[in-house]
């Protein structure tokens, strides 16, 4: 049986562009419909089970309401009334990304078997880690481009492991919930995890990401039996296909994630204080004393260039610039 996902808006650009957005998205069990009628809405109602309906609040009523919906979510412009009381809302004027977020957060607490669905497991899920000891590397340019290009075919989600991201500046966004409300969870060894980790999904053209700590000492307090868990949650109950940690200076247990990647790219510089750190990093490699982690990682020279992208957008420009030419030549040699 089919999954409908309905949405139903006024403005017939809204929702015509909102549900094409949602039909990009890789992960998602829907069948997605638009309606800008009530009277099309009730027909199609009349002929197949909508799970989850998403709604202005200026075109519901009754009527609608007592459809057989599995989930009603309202989309406001600001304002409630008698009918939206007590009902799931979500602020229409926003990004599409957190428009779906907190739409998918609202129907997961239904904690029903498509709910379930929304995190199955796909099989073969990799973690693909990226780590230097060497600063100013480029390296979550890397992470970043990395993950767009594999995001253009499957879903993958971006863990940024740092405690100075920068992301609120970067992406031009306050996150209301971020990596550090799942390092709390999973101290808790939250059951749930994968539900709330859906309700704080953010995206970057086709990428999933966690939005990254508020605090550096988030990161610092984090132990891996924290990351470990939130890991394996995401390996058994998520949709992503393939995981990326940015892997920071900040954390801790660094030899212990980068264990758990199927990979490890690590981008290198020839000066001679690179070097220098470089020299120092092969040698607690060697004190670990895990051969076989040594042969995961794949060192790199940077490519030039990346610096000179425009502030706006930079995110999604990395995807045509040098090293996004250079992460697609690396995604080649794995792959093949």
């Amino acid at each position: 049986m089919k999954n409908i996902f309905a949405i139903f808006d006024l403005e017939a650009d809204y929702a015509a562009s909102f549900m094409e957005y949602v039909r990009q998205k890789n992960n998602i069990p829907f069948d997605v419909h638009a309606f800008t009628k009530e009277e099309a809405l009730l027909e199609f109602a009349g002929r197949e089970h909508i799970e989850l309906l998403l709604i202005s609040a200026k075109a519901l009523n009754e009527r609608i309401k007592e459809l057989d919906i599995g989930k009603i979510v309202v989309l406001t412009e600001g304002q409630s009334n008698e009918l939206t009381k007590g009902m799931s809302i979500v602020y229409k004027y926003q990004s599409g990304s957190c428009v779906l977020q907190e739409t998918l957060a609202a129907y997961c607490e239904k904690e029903t078997p498509l709910a379930e669905a929304l995190t199955a497991r796909k099989k073969g899920t990799s973690i693909y880690g990226v780590f230097s000891p060497v600063s100013r590397c480029k390296k979550t340019s890397f992470a970043l481009a990395m993950g767009q290009e594999l995001a253009r075919s499957r879903p993958v989600l971006y863990l940024n492991l740092e405690g100075y991201s920068g992301f609120h500046t970067m992406m031009g966004r306050n996150y209301t919930h971020t990596l550090s409300d799942v390092l709390y969870f999973a101290r808790q060894q939250d059951s749930g995890l994968i539900h709330r980790i859906n309700g704080m999904i953010a995206t970057v053209n086709h990428l999933d990401y966690i939005p990254p700590v508020r605090f550096a000492q988030d990161i610092h307090q984090a132990e891996w039996n924290d990351w470990s868990f939130i890991l394996e949650e995401l390996v058994k109950k998520s949709s992503y296909q393939i995981i990326i940690l940015d892997i920071g200076h900040e954390a801790e247990d660094i030899f212990q994630l980068m264990d758990r990647c199927d990979f490890v790219f690590l981008p290198v510089l020839d000066d001679m204080i690179s070097k220098a750190k470089l020299d120092q990093f092969d040698s607690m490699l060697s004190a670990w004393g895990d051969p076989s982690l040594q042969e995961k990682i794949k060192r790199f020279s940077v490519p030039p260039g990346t610096e000179i992208l425009p502030a706006m957008d930079y995110t999604e420009h990395l995807l045509y610039s040098e090293i996004g030419n250079c992460a697609r030549r690396l995604l080649e040699e794995i792959m093949s």
